[in-house]
């Protein structure tokens, strides 16, 4: 695919700013693609890759004073004129373009307003205003989640016929469909809010609302999700979230694609990371228990580098499957194991970890927080990384675990499906079905006891660790998406 222009659109992207997976694949996707699709290039061929963002307030001042201000537009929307800023950051191949505009975006928090869907609504239109303003010729547009779902919408409403998006396809990218940006279903939102005439209500309109994700699907030339368990997954109308019938209609139209995220590599390796209390790569794994060591220390536990470590870094809520994991919790902390849990949620969660703690205290710590140097540290030293997620769209957190040589042990759905087999099946982690707190704990016993032959364990965690959960496949599958859809 040569001398294209390939545009990226996200909410958030590591390092800027991120609130969870969305923010890991904005940050490493695009570099990955510009190396993959220019690396065989000469350079007057050289392929262009854009990421566009809001300029949130939460912004660090390092990386804010590096931007350079480029020029500044009125968007139109609906009645409304507002400002919008835009400024350039250019790393490894990509130029990011940060949109700026103080009353939508200098807020603590990226979501959660009362006018979210003016916010991103805004947001999306000012993408395509600026991508028109710095005189663009995207070949793809790639929007990611229900944030940026009203780019394909306006590019087939308030757009249609702009000779410069003539030739321009469409994708977008569903992350986690149980976020879909819906809203009541009255005129106000579409024409005060959005600028769409009312003519056009049926393309957002789902079962009584209005619905961005459902839009985006529509006017999308493909959607594709974060792995190809989770695009299947998503037929089913338990696990769509209202969906299914409009997910069933574009797979029949073949529109439908699941690709498997990865992770950044070079950001999460343990050899490198200066976050660790000792660095290793899989030919030295024993050092891992100098990290544990340290941890123990750390938390105040007792120091055995020979007692098995679990470990879970996840939001406490019921879809990563904290409930099987509460059901079996008493039977786990009978074992010989130490515990360590980080991560926030439901108050009922966060409670139920810390009363715990209180019960178990030589044997587990339950840290409420997010803390990213903490949780490095954690997959150091853990030997074991449990993901029991009733649904998980691709899941980071085993691959990240995996390059650290903690081994996983997950619930087979979406991504982790995708991503773990079972050692029995000469795989490269541990494995069970159902929601079921008993099959939990029952292959947890079988990790546990494996566990006990240190050489064996040694070897399991070498194995581990070789797996390439990098970019470089998921970047090639995307641009031969990309590529499927120029040519149709």
């Amino acid at each position: 695919m040569e001398n294209k222009t390939i545009i990226i659109a996200a909410s958030e992207c590591q390092p800027f700013f991120a609130s969870g997976g969305l923010g890991d694949v904005i940050g490493s996707l695009p570099q990955k693609m510009a190396k993959e699709v220019n690396s065989k290039l000469e350079e007057d061929k050289k392929n262009d890759v854009y990421v566009f963002l809001p300029l949130y307030s939460k912004f660090t001042k390092d990386l804010r004073n590096k931007l350079v201000y480029v020029t500044q537009l009125v968007v139109d929307l609906s009645w409304r004129k507002q400002y919008c800023g835009v400024f350039k950051y250019s790393e490894k191949g990509v130029t990011y373009y940060f949109l700026d505009n103080e009353y939508y975006f200098k807020r603590n928090n990226y979501y959660g307003y009362f006018d979210d869907a003016e916010r991103f609504a805004f947001f999306s239109k000012a993408i395509i205003d600026s991508i028109i303003h710095l005189d663009l010729h995207p070949d793809i547009i790639h929007v990611n989640d229900w944030q940026t779902g009203l780019v394909p919408v306006y590019l087939r409403t308030l757009y249609y016929g702009h000779e410069r998006f003539l030739n321009t396809k469409t994708i977008f990218t569903i992350h986690n469909i149980e976020y879909q940006g819906k809203y009541s279903c009255d005129q106000d939102i579409i024409e005060d809010v959005f600028g769409i005439s009312a003519n056009d209500t049926y393309l957002l309109e789902y079962k009584g609302c209005i619905n961005i994700m459902k839009g985006a699907m529509e006017s999308a030339n493909i959607v594709s999700t974060v792995s190809p368990t989770y695009a299947n997954e998503i037929l089913d109308p338990m696990k769509a979230h209202g969906l299914h019938e409009e997910l069933l209609r574009i797979k029949g139209e073949g529109k439908l694609r699941g690709i498997l995220n990865g992770i950044d590599k070079d950001f999460y390796n343990p050899q490198k990371d200066k976050a660790l209390f000792a660095n290793y790569d899989k030919k030295t794994p024993l050092v891992k228990n100098e990290n544990k060591v340290e941890l123990q220390k750390m938390l105040n536990l007792p120091v055995d580098e020979n007692i098995p470590m679990v470990a879970m870094i996840t939001r406490l809520v019921s879809h990563k499957g904290i409930d099987i994991v509460r059901d079996a919790f008493e039977k786990m902390m009978n074992e010989h194991v130490q515990m360590v849990i980080l991560g926030t949620g439901d108050v009922h969660y966060e409670g139920f970890f810390k009363d715990m703690e209180n019960r178990h205290g030589n044997k587990l710590r339950a840290i409420i927080a997010f803390n990213q140097d903490l949780s490095r540290k954690i997959y150091a030293s853990s030997d074991i990384f449990l993901m029991p997620s009733i649904a998980e769209p691709c899941g980071l957190s085993q691959m990240i675990a995996s390059r650290y040589g903690s081994i996983p042990l997950v619930r087979r759905t979406g991504g982790l499906a995708d991503s773990i087999v079972d050692f029995t099946v000469k795989g490269n982690g541990y494995t069970f079905n159902n929601v079921d707190s008993e099959e939990m704990f029952t292959v947890f016993k079988r990790a546990l006891t494996d566990y006990s032959d240190k050489e064996e364990w040694t070897n399991k965690v070498k194995k581990v660790m070789s797996v390439d959960f990098g970019w470089t496949k998921s970047a090639k599958e995307y641009l031969k998406m990309y590529n499927d859809v120029i040519v149709k």
